[in-house]
């Protein structure tokens, strides 16, 4: 939940968030979920979904979601969890990685742009369909 209090595009609903995990770890094909964890909590978890990029010609990721729990910050966990992530993607030869991040946090810009991330010249668009979509509707 603490991921979506972040995110000024997203709501957090425990429901939604739970189905989605589970689609992906009930598919391995989907993607793939990562999770720091101590003897007794999660600490942190990074989120890679499998997608085709035309453009690539094979296979590349969409990381979603890479999240550090609060007491956890600033000590390089978010970095460990993210060069594991990195080796699985390079060891099973994935193209590309895309992530979408808020463009108003500077220092989650600059985490990545530190593994080596570039800012692109793509602009991210939505489309909500569904029952999501109903709660985005402009009011007129």
């Amino acid at each position: 939940m603490d991921l979506f209090t972040h995110e000024s595009d997203f709501r957090p609903d425990y429901n939604n968030q739970m189905r989605g995990l589970r689609l992906i770890l009930e598919q391995p094909s989907r993607g793939r979920i990562f999770v720091l964890r101590s003897a007794n909590r999660i600490i942190g978890m990074i989120n890679l979904l499998f997608t085709i990029s035309t453009a690539e010609g094979g296979f590349v990721i969409v990381l979603e979601d890479l999240i550090i729990s609060k007491n956890f910050r600033g000590q390089g966990m978010g970095s460990e969890l993210l060069r594991y992530a990195l080796d699985y993607v390079r060891q099973k030869g994935f193209l590309r990685i895309t992530l979408l991040t808020d463009r108003i946090d500077a220092g989650s810009l600059s985490f990545f742009e530190k593994h080596g991330f570039q800012r692109s010249d793509m602009v991210p668009m939505r489309l909500y369909l569904g029952a999501a979509a109903d709660l985005r509707l402009p009011r007129a």
